[in-house]
């Protein structure tokens, strides 16, 4: 198994793993653990390959779906054992986020051959599973947080698509993507890094405005 293949099963089951947990915090019974840990896990990739128009990956190979369910009744059992499961809803979103990041920018430079696709493909891949699983259990996005988030999938598809025009390989252009995408949204985790936000100006009074 090859290490952009390693990352795609990877962010899979990461993803998946944090709809689960998602579940349990809002007490849904083992059905609402599978689907929920289901759509966020093929979330990103499902978007991602309609848009390549290419055949959806978990059409193609089921077994993602296993890795799906899996996952979800492991943390039906576990969850329970966690002492801070948003804490590690966070962290674990952070690992999948980076290792999708990462295989999205690749499956979008193999499809596509333009790295600027590869870039956005990235981007997509890591960041909409975690948006929809916030949208279906009804809390805050990911999307709306302060803190970096779809910043640190763009940096993990930048390192990676400019890691192989490079030339440097597959493995180590994988693990630096991985490296950077993680690394940037753990610092943001533990340190709130945030990227400066839009403020706006009081608004004037009609009759103010220049005629």
């Amino acid at each position: 198994m090859t290490a952009v293949e390693i990352l795609d099963y990877s962010g899979v089951a990461l993803f998946a793993a944090t709809g689960a947990l998602a579940a349990s915090r809002k007490q849904l019974d083992i059905l609402g653990f599978v689907f929920l840990a289901a759509v966020t896990g093929t979330g990103g990739g499902t978007v991602r390959d309609l848009v390549l128009d290419v055949p959806v990956f978990w059409v193609a190979q089921p077994f993602y779906v296993l890795v799906c369910a899996a996952a979800a009744i492991c943390l039906f059992f576990a969850a329970p054992l966690a002492e801070s499961r948003y804490r590690w809803l966070l962290w674990l979103d952070a690992a999948a986020l980076a290792a999708y990041g990462v295989f999205g920018a690749y499956k979008g430079l193999l499809v596509s051959g333009s790295p600027i696709v590869a870039v956005v493909m990235g981007t997509l891949t890591g960041t909409l599973g975690g948006i929809l699983r916030d949208v279906l259990v009804n809390e805050q996005s990911v999307l709306l947080r302060r803190e970096i988030y779809v910043t640190a999938a763009l940096a993990g598809a930048l390192v990676y698509v400019a890691a192989e025009a490079l030339g440097v390989g597959p493995p180590v252009s994988a693990a630096g993507g991985f490296a950077a995408a993680f690394g940037l949204r753990s610092c943001a985790l533990a340190f709130d890094w945030q990227l400066p936000v839009y403020k706006s100006l009081p608004g004037r009074h009609p009759d103010d405005l220049p005629r």
